[in-house]
């Protein structure tokens, strides 16, 4: 049986969290690309914003959000730009038409907005040394969670470098 389709996406509006993507099988995860780079053109189409970057991050805001535990596991964005898929997987998507407008969503990442956000960022070059602040002082306080910049794109373990690595599950 056909899976029917909400607002012409047959995947994304059933993402409203990680988790809820985690559960897609790996041969979903294209579908699920292509629904949210059209679901970003279709909201910039109206409220303009940045579109080369946040479509330029699709895949790897998918991928990252599928392989690592968030919110626990930290991502942080080099810039904000690329945030936009981020903010539309982790429950935001209802309101990101407000994004960019007196009262909405921020146009970042902020901790303020969302336990996904876990730097707010705006434009580029901090990301590197924000995950790398908050790995060591992870290690300090013997956390094990992973964090992963984005602008790096490689992930380190609290306490040593490591491979992203599928969790669980017959799915992945």
């Amino acid at each position: 049986m056909k899976d029917v389709e909400q607002d012409g996406y047959k995947l994304l509006t059933k993402i409203n969290s990680a988790e809820d993507l985690r559960k897609l099988s790996i041969d979903q995860l294209p579908l699920l690309c292509s629904e949210l780079r059209r679901d970003i053109v279709n909201e910039l189409s109206v409220n303009p914003g940045h579109l080369a970057s946040s479509l330029g991050a699709v895949e790897i805001t998918v991928a990252l959000h599928y392989v690592m535990n968030t919110p626990d596991d930290r991502i942080v964005w080099d810039v904000g730009h690329q945030a936009y898929g981020h903010k539309i997987l982790t429950g935001r998507r209802d309101v990101f038409c407000t994004n960019r407008k007196f009262g909405g969503i921020r146009p970042f990442p902020s901790p303020e907005e969302s336990e996904y956000d876990t730097f707010a960022c705006g434009h580029a070059s901090n990301s590197i040394s924000a995950a790398l602040g908050m790995a060591v002082a992870a290690e300090k306080l013997s956390d094990e969670r992973e964090a992963c910049s984005e602008g790096y794109k490689e992930c380190s373990t609290l306490n040593s470098p490591c491979e992203v690595k599928a969790r669980g599950g017959s799915n992945r």
